[in-house]
C-alpha cells in the first residue's frame, strides 16, 4: 500500500472509531511506545474527538513505562519490553491513569535496529484492556521500513479498538 494509501486507511479508521465510540459513550486512552504518539494523533484529527479520546501516554523508555504507567520494572527485566505481558501492564496501566473505558497499548521494534533473538524488526506487541477488567494482547510481525512498520502499528491498533467497541 502507498503511503498516501496507509494514511487514509489510518484516517477512516479514526473516524469510525470516533464514530462508535460517541455512539456507544465510551472514552479511549493510548499508551505508546513505538508508535511514538501516531495512534493519538490519528484520533485527535478527528473534529470532535475530545469528547471520546481522554488521553495519550508517549512512554518511549522503561522508565516512562514504569513511571507514568505503574508497570512493574521486574516484569519488564523477566519479560522484555517489547512482550505481550508488558503490552498488557501498559493497557492496564492506561486505564488506571486515566477516566476511558478502552486502552490500547502498544510495544515494539520499529527498526532499523533493536532486533532480537525471537523478536525480528517489525515485532509490535499490543495491549487492549476495559475497564471492566477484560485485558487481552497479540503480537503481529509487520513488514517495511521504520515509517511503514509504525504506521501499520497504529492502523492495527485502530482496528483493535473498533473490533472492542
Amino acid at each position: 500500500m502507498t503511503e498516501a494509501g496507509m494514511q487514509k486507511r489510518i484516517s477512516d479508521l479514526a473516524d469510525e472509531l470516533g464514530r462508535k465510540a460517541l455512539g456507544a459513550q465510551v472514552k479511549i486512552a493510548t499508551a505508546e511506545s513505538c508508535t511514538a504518539g501516531g495512534i493519538s494523533w490519528a484520533i485527535t484529527q478527528v473534529p470532535g474527538s475530545s469528547s471520546w479520546f481522554d488521553r495519550g501516554f508517549v512512554v518511549y523508555t522503561v522508565r516512562a513505562k514504569c513511571e507514568m504507567l505503574g508497570v512493574d520494572p521486574s516484569l519488564i527485566e523477566k519479560h522484555g519490553v517489547v512482550s505481550e505481558q508488558t503490552a498488557r501492564a501498559m493497557a492496564i496501566g492506561a486505564q488506571e491513569h486515566s477516566e476511558a473505558a478502552l486502552s490500547v497499548s502498544v510495544t515494539g521494534i520499529a527498526g532499523p535496529g533493536g532486533a532480537e533473538p525471537g523478536k525480528p524488526v517489525g515485532t509490535v506487541c499490543f495491549g487492549f484492556a476495559r475497564k471492566s477488567g477484560k485485558v487481552c494482547s497479540e503480537t503481529v510481525i509487520f513488514s517495511g521500513n521504520r515509517s511503514e512498520v509504525r504506521e501499520q502499528a497504529v492502523a492495527h491498533a485502530l482496528t483493535g479498538l473498533l473490533q472492542r467497541l
